[in-house]
């Protein structure tokens, strides 16, 4: 189990709560550890687009026909790049569907 994930994930959940409870910036951010889940997602994200530039770039030198260009090597950055890109899809439907299930919470 990804233990960072989920501390990841519950100083967001706390940031929020001390958001909606009004609390000063400076009492968020020690209530948040330090993290900041815009920069988490941004992260991720240019994780998923190196991936699929490197894949790109290793299929494109293979149709080429560099010879340093490994069939097997191509076709798993490919493969590794497809599976990040389904995962960052994934992710931002439970992050819609979440929005959506906040903002129809009634007060």
């Amino acid at each position: 189990m990804d233990s960072k994930g989920i501390d990841q994930m519950l100083s967001v959940l706390r940031t929020s709560a001390a958001q909606a409870a009004g609390r000063p910036a400076e009492a968020q951010e020690a209530a948040a550890g330090g993290v900041d889940f815009a920069q988490v997602l941004q992260n991720s994200i240019a994780q998923v687009s190196q991936a699929q530039q490197k894949a790109d770039g290793m299929s494109a030198s293979f149709a080429a026909g560099d010879g340093e260009a490994n069939l097997h090597e191509v076709m798993i950055a490919l493969q590794k790049a497809s599976v990040s890109f389904q995962e960052m899809v994934q992710v931002r439907n439970k992050l819609v569907t979440a929005y959506h299930d906040v903002m129809n919470m009634q007060v």
